[in-house]
């Protein structure tokens, strides 16, 4: 996998999106050469054929990661991501074509578009109907063995096999929750030596053991490292494949001796200055839709038009969080609980405010006074705070640094309404705290914009 901006990538998608990048730059330049010919040098590097075309490139690609192109867990059945290529050429050819209307200036020359998109469509849909055959081919797949029994090692051999895009295949693996632990250790070194004498056979080794005092077959494993073989915990894989921290079996000495979870003064001072900004543009944008949404609020049903409530923000500070009204004036009438699926609290216009996040610009002043950040773990209220604190091991971690409008749990995993979703969502918190920096707060800001376009995670 391939890290960028402290988040892992499958290096298979990373292939797929440099070589659409290649393919559709390349026919653009073809079309360019086939209509303007022996003009086709001047037009590019005098009249900015080359920045256009560079143009074009990125929009069709940032579009592609909006209709989850690059996601294969979401979007893996075939004519499905075949409909969704057309679609994102449909949108290039709207967008393209709007801009040429504002600007004639835009157009690289006569039918140069027109027959740059005739080359791109069978070009994209044919790259990846040959990425999917590559994916296919055994030689192109790292094998894995998995050291460990039980259902601990069986979830991330089932987590290995659901995630094909990741390039891994489990060779082997042996159930020995049955056994005993001696007998155990006897059948693992038997099976290593075997990976010794077939090297490469097995290109990586994860150890999922929950219990290794006594069973790890150390000296094996070691022999099996100096061969090249790649030893792995499972928990930094899974890691890497989720982009979380799983709480179950995490020890104090993972925070003490890991490379992350340094938070330093100079690096919250450029985060708060970037989010500081962000929310003032952010509020100067809204305010000539300002009127239109209050009326609307207004109008859904009696009550204010601002909703203010207790959190607890960095250090255990309580400040009041303020978001335009989506329940009835009397949601809390029986006690504080959690927003649930369908809540028949939430006023109609609510329901939409909170899919499209308009009920949540209000917060951007709560940014201004320096009670949030942009980007950060979601402030929780009080009254559930001292619970989850006693219920979620280190949950307290997450008043270390400001909280956020937007964060990487919202992003990846959504809202939580359960103490089992509070505690994966706390698992997403603790990787950004560990990997927190700036170039990731301002991937989380791209993701967001991704997240309200296709109305994901909100309730």
């Amino acid at each position: 996998m391939i890290r960028f901006l402290n988040v892992y990538y499958p290096t298979r998608t990373v292939a797929l999106l440099v070589s659409e990048a290649i393919v559709v730059s390349g026919c653009f330049l073809l079309a360019t050469g086939i209509m303007l010919r022996d003009q086709t040098i001047f037009v590019l590097q005098l009249q900015d054929g080359y920045l256009k075309i560079a143009l074009i490139t990125i929009v069709t690609l940032v579009l592609s990661y909006y209709f989850d192109l690059y996601e294969p867990r979401i979007v893996s059945a075939r004519m499905q991501i075949y409909f969704r290529v057309l679609l994102v050429l449909g949108f290039d050819c709207f967008l393209l074509s709007a801009f040429l209307l504002l600007d004639p200036e835009v157009a690289i020359g006569p039918f140069v578009y027109v027959v740059g998109f005739a080359l791109l469509a069978p070009a994209l849909l044919a790259l990846r109907r040959a990425y999917e055959w590559t994916c296919g081919l055994r030689c192109f797949r790292e094998r894995v063995y998995v050291l460990g029994s039980g259902d601990y090692a069986l979830s991330i051999v089932n987590a290995i096999r659901a995630n094909p895009s990741m390039g891994m295949e489990v060779l082997a693996w042996e159930d020995l929750r049955e056994i005993e632990s001696a007998e155990r250790k006897k059948i693992w070194i038997a099976a290593l030596e075997r990976i010794a004498k077939a090297n490469p056979s097995i290109h990586r080794i994860v150890v999922a053991m929950e219990l290794r005092r006594g069973e790890l077959p150390v000296q094996e494993l070691l022999m099996l490292r100096f061969q090249g073989i790649t030893i792995e915990e499972d928990s930094t894989l899974r890691e890497r494949l989720y982009g979380k921290i799983q709480l179950d079996g995490l020890r104090p000495s993972s925070f003490l001796y890991s490379e992350g979870f340094r938070i330093r003064p100079s690096q919250q001072i450029t985060r708060q200055i970037v989010s500081l900004c962000a929310a003032a543009v952010g509020l100067i944008l809204f305010l000539p839709f300002f009127p239109f949404v209050a009326l609307t609020v207004k109008l859904s049903s009696k009550g204010p038009l601002f909703f203010r409530q207790d959190r607890v923000g960095m250090g255990g500070r309580i400040f009041q969080v303020v978001k335009f009204r989506t329940m009835f004036t009397d949601a809390e009438a029986h006690g504080a609980r959690w927003a649930t699926k369908n809540d028949p609290r939430i006023t109609r216009v609510g329901l939409f405010m909170r899919k499209t996040r308009l009920d949540e610009v209000p917060q951007l002043w709560n940014i201004l006074r320096g009670d949030m950040g942009f980007v950060g773990p979601r402030p929780e209220r009080p009254e559930f705070v001292s619970w989850l604190t006693e219920e979620l091991p280190f949950y307290y971690l997450r008043t270390l640094v400001r909280p956020g409008l937007t964060g990487w749990a919202q992003v990846r995993y959504g809202y939580g309404a359960t103490l089992a979703e509070t505690k994966e969502k706390l698992e997403y918190d603790l990787y950004y705290i560990k990997h927190m920096t700036l170039g990731l707060d301002l991937l989380i800001m791209f993701e967001t914009i991704k997240t309200i376009l296709r109305r994901r995670g909100a309730q």
